[in-house]
């Protein structure tokens, strides 16, 4: 059975974007980069032909990754999704009951997690636990800095941003 990969709506857009450019602009220039370093002699001693070579790799392994989690998506719009529970695409105000400290985070799939922006990934321990929780649930969540007590205190739609 395929592994379905969650993604909102806008994660699946800018995902697919990027297989865009990488197939349409990024590819195109690394071939031109090894002609280029080509006409320049010597293979085994041009270090531009290596490095655009180890360019086009990465571009070539991007474009592969990026057309199996796009087909394996599972595109949800978070602007419709219920919060009666924590799920996929909720926006989730915790309380950490040893601190008092108030964290908000939304819950997106691991290309679109970024903390510093307020999204965690479904997929991390903060996410498992999270899942399925309600208002007024409490939780453990085990981090490096030790085990932290958590509460849900509001779960709201999401954003598509």
């Amino acid at each position: 059975m395929i592994e379905r990969v969650p993604l909102s709506k806008a994660g699946h857009a800018r995902l697919r974007n990027e297989l865009i450019r990488l197939e349409r602009i990024d590819r195109i220039e690394v071939i031109k980069s090894i002609e280029v370093a080509r006409g320049h002699g010597d293979l085994k001693e041009n270090a531009e032909y290596h490095a655009a070579k180890e360019r086009q790799g990465h571009i070539e392994g991007r474009i592969m990754e990026l057309k199996d989690k796009l087909g394996r998506a599972e595109v949800i719009d978070c602007s419709t999704v219920k919060c009666d529970k924590v799920i996929f695409g909720t926006v989730v105000t915790l309380e950490d009951l040893d601190s008092g400290q108030e964290i908000i985070y939304q819950l997106l799939g691991p290309e679109e997690a970024d903390v510093k922006k307020g999204s965690i990934s479904v997929l991390s321990p903060w996410g498992k636990a999270m899942i399925g929780k309600t208002i007024g649930d409490e939780f453990e969540v085990k981090t490096p800095a030790g085990l932290r007590q958590l509460e849900v205190l509001d779960i709201q739609q999401g954003t598509d941003a």
